[in-house]
């Protein structure tokens, strides 16, 4: 098959969308399939990684138009129309089989005209605030229902929600085991900060000031994550040399499962990674810093999986309190358990053998 996606990154959209695309194109190359890649060339792109990943990309240029009715216009960059009329043509020439659509900035309007004639269309979707002409849609998010779409989509449409179809790299299911095992000892000792690849507002320095100001045990250490396109990374980079304890600061990798499996606790964003934190049975600090990680953000906390931060409140007061109370090897254990819970890790396999159930309807 042929598998043409849509999806953009940028300082304000993050990396998310584009990350988890990517992942599903891997899934699907490995399968034999071709895939094509058209993203924006928004500030904070991600166009040189689809590239390196091997992948055909086509780039378009921000756009002069901007819409208004949806809540996340402003992120195409463009009107549906404009970009419409730039994905159109292509799409009719490469004849793709399927077309994964993952933008809050389209809706059923732009997946109507830039169908080609026999393609399905895959929706991959957080905010079931919009309609959308597809043949499958995908909510991975926690709490999330088939009714929460209901008179959004076709009849015909299929539905898939949950977290057990998070679209997780294959690494994290094969450290899965691992990972879980180590945690029975409940000792909290490596703390993993990743605030997501951009972090615009600059948290994650925030976070490290305000954890100077806490009593924290002696052999506490930390590995930050930031992006290589991080706005902010040079200054968390010569903050953490001032830090009374160790620090690494890490950008651009490729082995996050690999540190998140050996990390006791992390301090981390809503939104996708909470499920790749959520296979590894990693404890989390979770800050929410875009609106629409609210609600899965909530379902985690009331699962005991995670205990949320508030970035307007105290943060210095909030990180002690939750330092302390993951002090204690059962209640470390009790909310790593909580998280292995939710997913195993394999969604991109289950959604992969539907598509092709599909697609052979």
């Amino acid at each position: 098959m042929k598998i043409a996606f849509r999806a953009d990154a940028s300082l304000e959209i993050g990396t998310g969308h584009v990350m988890r695309c990517l992942t599903l194109g891997r899934a699907l190359r490995e399968r034999g399939h071709e895939c094509l890649f058209i993203s924006r060339e928004h500030l904070g792109n991600l166009l040189t990684l689809i590239s390196e990943e091997g992948f055909a990309m086509h780039a378009l240029p921000v756009g002069n138009e901007l819409d208004s009715e949806l809540a996340h216009a402003k992120w195409l960059g463009a009107s549906q129309t404009e970009d419409a009329l730039a994905c159109k043509e292509l799409l009719a020439s490469w004849c793709p089989d399927w077309l994964v659509v993952d933008h809050y900035g389209l809706d059923h309007r732009w997946e109507e005209s830039v169908r080609p004639v026999g393609c399905r269309v895959l929706v991959i979707d957080d905010l079931a605030d919009r309609q959308h002409s597809c043949d499958l849609l995908l909510d991975q998010n926690l709490g999330r229902s088939h009714c929460d779409y209901h008179g959004l989509l076709r009849q015909s449409c299929a539905v898939l929600t949950g977290p057990l179809y998070a679209l997780l790299r294959p690494e994290f299911a094969e450290l899965r085991a691992d990972s879980l095992a180590r945690r029975e000892e409940g000792l909290l000792s490596k703390v993993l900060i990743a605030l997501g690849g951009v972090d615009q507002h600059d948290y994650t320095r925030k976070i490290l000031k305000a954890l100077q100001a806490c009593q924290l045990a002696g052999d506490i250490r930390f590995t930050v994550v930031l992006g290589a396109t991080a706005p902010h990374l040079q200054v968390v980079r010569e903050f953490a040399e001032q830090c009374p304890w160790p620090v690494e600061v890490l950008s651009g990798i490729n082995n996050m499962a690999q540190h998140m499996a050996t990390a006791d606790l992390a301090i981390g964003a809503g939104g996708a990674t909470s499920w790749e934190r959520c296979c590894l049975g990693v404890p989390t600090l979770l800050l929410i810093l875009a609106e629409n990680q609210l609600p899965a953000s909530r379902q985690l906390v009331t699962r005991e999986a995670a205990i949320m931060i508030e970035v307007g409140g105290d943060l210095r007061a909030q990180l002690q309190q939750t330092f302390r109370l993951m002090s204690d090897c059962g209640t470390l254990r009790g909310y790593s358990s909580a998280a292995s819970q939710i997913t195993d890790g394999v969604g991109v396999e289950r959604v992969l053998d539907i598509m092709s159930s599909i697609s052979s309807s």
